[in-house]
């Protein structure tokens, strides 16, 4: 169980890590930086990883029941969508705001919904789990209220910059794509015990599943993505940005995210594997939780709040204590089940 736990931790930090590089880049748009980054992490890192790792791949995948691939490979299309969304989202309504609302829905439904594939637990786990989550969505609360005060703070000052669209068209974006988001997990409850069945026939290590899991779910959900990136590059007229003196130093950059993107996905799949019979839904609430704080975290790491008020930095560091307390919380119903 410790192992689980930790694992899902891991990939929380990964995860709430992976963007830090991008800091680093030069002369790239958003559109470059990103759009080369998920053709990266959508394709090349969990096609090589794929073939390298997974032994017999083709006999692997050869034993999965079309109607199992199918349903994975439309929920993480789902998945890619939702993706997309959130950041015409952050248009609308801006980052705090939009970030706590999606990644709000992504903890509440997507920890909910392994339990409409692997069915209820015991009542006591059950109520702990959600009591955790409830308590995680307090901290996702606050941390939204913290980035909307720090916001307000700015607009006061004269000091921000955002234009803003529809708040109703924003929060209904952020929303509905955090619920698409969660064909995630549902791909991964869904395809992971067949797909171990067959990985292990064919004489790879446990943890090999993690990453056979991940090369639909990614595939499937990288579609949409470079679709989106490639129209966002053409009608920005973008294309030409990537002809740049930085563009070496840029792509190691943005395939460190890529693979620490990529490698926390499939640290997640295994995790999940390791806590068993509620594996799915506690390791993906600590997952995604645990990315939270670390962007918090690193957010006072790298004095983004350094200028907010004190009223802001209150909510923030409560919002910490709450995730904190309910991944805990999470973690100790594991235990009991």
């Amino acid at each position: 169980m410790i192992e689980g736990i930790l694992l899902a931790i891991g990939a929380g930090l990964m995860l709430g890590l992976y963007a830090l590089p991008e800091k680093f880049t030069k002369d790239f748009k958003f559109e470059n930086t990103w759009g080369l980054f998920f053709m990266m992490t959508m394709f090349l890192v969990p096609i090589i990883a794929s073939f390298v790792l997974i032994k017999d791949f083709k006999d692997v995948f050869a034993a999965i029941p079309t109607e199992v691939i199918v349903k994975m490979g439309v929920a993480s299309f789902l998945w890619g969508i939702g993706v997309m969304m959130w950041g015409k989202a952050i248009s609308h309504i801006g980052l705090s705001l939009g970030f706590s609302l999606f990644i709000g829905t992504v903890i509440l439904v997507g920890s909910i919904l392994p339990f409409v594939v692997d069915g209820l637990p015991e009542s006591n786990v059950f109520f702990t789990i959600l009591g955790g989550i409830f308590i995680v969505l307090l901290g996702v609360l606050f941390n939204g209220q913290a980035g909307f005060t720090r916001e307000l703070d700015e607009l006061e000052s004269g000091n921000s910059k955002k234009e803003k669209g529809s708040m109703v068209k924003g929060v209904s974006i952020a929303v509905i794509g955090g619920l698409l988001a969660t064909g995630f997990s549902y791909a991964n409850a869904v395809g992971r015990p067949l797909i171990h069945e067959a990985c292990q026939a064919a004489g790879n290590a446990e943890w090999v599943t993690a990453v056979a899991v991940m090369f639909p779910i990614f595939i499937s959900g990288g579609i949409v993505m470079a679709a989106y990136f490639a129209y966002e590059l053409t009608i920005k007229k973008s294309w030409g940005d990537f002809k740049t003196p930085h563009f070496t130093k840029n792509l190691w950059l943005i395939l460190v995210m890529a693979v620490f993107h990529y490698a926390a996905s499939a640290l997640f799949a295994f995790a999940a594997f390791k806590l068993g019979e509620v594996g799915n839904t506690v390791g993906y609430a600590i997952f995604n939780t645990s990315c939270v704080a670390t962007a918090i975290v690193s957010g006072i790491v790298t004095k983004e709040w350094i200028d907010a008020s004190s009223k802001a930095k209150n909510y923030l560091y409560l919002s910490l204590v709450c995730m904190i307390g309910g991944i805990l919380l999470i973690a100790y119903s594991n235990s009991i089940s």
